[in-house]
């Protein structure tokens, strides 16, 4: 059978309920487990742990909204985390984590050997939290880490914290989702982050939705995407100060961006075709299989 998903959201959950969610963990049928802002008792949520330290098959964990509510829960979630090895996927928004919190969790996330997503969004963190979360984005051919990082609406991390982000995905190999939205930002965190964009080769997406930015820092991330060779391909700017034209420009330059890379990658394909052609001896037949679009070479055979 085929690993499944379970979603329950606002609920509050029965101890019989709690057992067949720990029992399908066990036994290895759940892909997907999200519980958003359900009630359940302390007893239970170890019982979660536990299944979740035995499942083999679990790749997304969803503990939204209030679910680790305590240092407690945060202790068993690090312990389960300890012994899986299979989720990739780990969100946690809306949990009253607190610097405290994510230094118990850290070392944890920081030795897992499948989590690239994760979200620690509205979780009450700041400059401390920060230092930790810059420790799962490791320089250039360090070791592996995120793909995609969440923290939006933390609003207790300081200029000194996301400066010290800014460098981390700046230098980090992996990153290519950041979600940053709703935190007091300003222009000249945005300054920073224009600067980090333009230094990372793997960073596709950027969210800076409502964080107090104006035209002054729309002008540098247009001057940054129009003059600088980067990876980036959405950044979402709603719900700022910045004039609908300056955000059309930017989106423009990404959408151009975008488009000369697949021709690029077309023509790239076609000249490595056409080349391999070539290399045909006179005195072989080569029997071309394609994928029947014309484009992609499956196999080749002498005859």
């Amino acid at each position: 059978m085929l690993p499944g998903s379970i979603q329950i959201s606002g609920e509050t959950l029965s101890s019989a309920e709690i057992r067949d969610i720990c029992e399908s963990l066990r036994e290895n049928s759940i892909k997907l487990l999200s519980l958003r802002g359900c009630q359940l008792s302390d007893r239970d949520f170890g019982c979660i742990c536990r299944g979740v330290a035995e499942s083999h098959s679990l790749a997304q964990l969803n503990l939204n909204l209030g679910i680790v509510s305590s240092i407690s829960r945060v202790k068993q979630l690090a312990e389960a985390l300890k012994t899986n090895r299979s989720v990739q996927s780990l969100f946690l928004h809306g949990s009253p984590l607190t610097d405290a919190g994510l230094a118990l969790l850290n070392p944890a996330l920081s030795i897992h050997p499948s989590l690239v997503a994760l979200d620690l969004g509205d979780c009450m963190l700041g400059d401390e939290g920060i230092n930790l979360i810059c420790g799962l984005l490791p320089p250039d051919g360090a070791k592996s880490g995120l793909k995609e990082l969440t923290l939006s609406a933390n609003p207790g991390i300081t200029g000194k914290g996301w400066g010290r982000l800014a460098i981390a995905v700046a230098h980090s190999s992996q990153v290519r989702v950041l979600n940053l939205d709703y935190n007091p930002l300003g222009d000249q965190i945005a300054g920073m982050l224009a600067v980090s964009v333009a230094s990372s080769r793997t960073l596709e997406v950027l969210d800076l939705e409502g964080t107090g930015l104006t035209n002054q820092s729309a002008l540098i991330l247009l001057d940054m995407v129009e003059n600088y060779p980067t990876a980036l391909r959405t950044l979402i700017l709603a719900e700022n100060n910045i004039s609908p034209e300056l955000q059309q420009q930017i989106s423009d330059l990404l959408s151009e961006g975008e488009e000369e890379e697949e021709m690029e990658t077309h023509e790239v394909m076609a000249r490595e075709k056409n080349a391999w052609i070539c290399q045909n001896n006179s005195s072989s037949q080569m029997v071309l299989v394609t994928s029947g679009l014309g484009e992609s070479l499956l196999a080749e055979t002498e005859m």
